[in-house]
């Protein structure tokens, strides 16, 4: 039978995937089910794992709610066990809160380094180790030379590495697969009742190689991610009682 040209574009694709990085025998499937309509951006419908992942931030605030969107990605990714290593300067992280992600905190490694060259180069090495689940680099810049030796280095150790930026002065082309954004959104309660609400972000999906950017307000509850509308908090009312 004559293949269509949908199936020759499918194999083409297959054959050209890992030439680019995209290991497909690494799908993760407890990570594709937990992202919920984000994985529908990438090829072949499945997160991409032993790559390299940029994320942008602006501003302290988004910083930290860009490390807590990753937290959620890196709870599924350390299901099955191992650990993580997380390197910077900041030492802003408090590994205690990352257990409502699920994610112990004697299953991160911090290693705190004042120079970007020394993290960069501490990155590469920590990448390099087969061992580890994932590889999380906190710096302000990143050539596209240094990023596609980090690249390189997960294509041969599958380890799953994340960089993310702070205050970059360009946003200049790196060998990374993916670039992200991630921006609060207003938490929601149930009409009257206390408390906080489960995180929120506005997630957006710059560029993918050989994907398809995005935007999506998503939510992170019962261990997963979930997409929702971007819906202002309920205020609570609070009646008086006369008397």
């Amino acid at each position: 039978m004559t293949a269509t040209k949908a199936d020759i574009i499918a194999r083409l694709q297959k054959d050209i995937f890992p030439l680019q990085g995209f290991k497909t025998a690494l799908n993760n499937i407890a990570l594709d089910k937990a992202i919920g309509p984000i994985k529908n951006a990438f090829p072949g419908n499945h997160f991409p794992v032993g790559v390299m992942h940029e994320f942008i931030s602006d501003s302290k605030e988004t910083a930290a709610v860009t490390t807590g969107f990753v937290a959620g990605v890196l709870a599924q990714l350390m299901q099955q066990g191992g650990v993580m290593i997380w390197i910077g300067a900041c030492k802003n992280i408090f590994p205690p809160a990352y257990q409502s992600f699920g994610i112990a905190p004697d299953k991160i490694i911090f290693v705190d380094l004042q120079k970007e060259k020394q993290i960069c180069w501490a990155m590469e090495e920590a990448l390099k180790c087969e061992g580890l689940v994932a590889v999380i680099g906190e710096m302000q810049e990143l050539s596209f030379n240094a990023s596609r030796r980090l690249q390189l280095a997960v294509e041969q150790s599958k380890v799953t590495g994340f960089i993310i930026r702070n205050n970059p002065r360009s946003l200049n082309t790196t060998a990374c697969v993916t670039r992200w954004q991630i921006t609060s959104l207003r938490s929601q309660l149930p009409e009257g009742m206390p408390g906080v609400g489960f995180p929120r972000w506005k997630v957006t999906l710059l560029k993918v190689r050989n994907g398809k950017p995005g935007s999506w307000d998503m939510e992170f509850a019962a261990g997963r991610f979930r997409q929702v509308n971007a819906i202002p908090a309920i205020p609570l009312q609070v009646q008086q009682k006369t008397g």
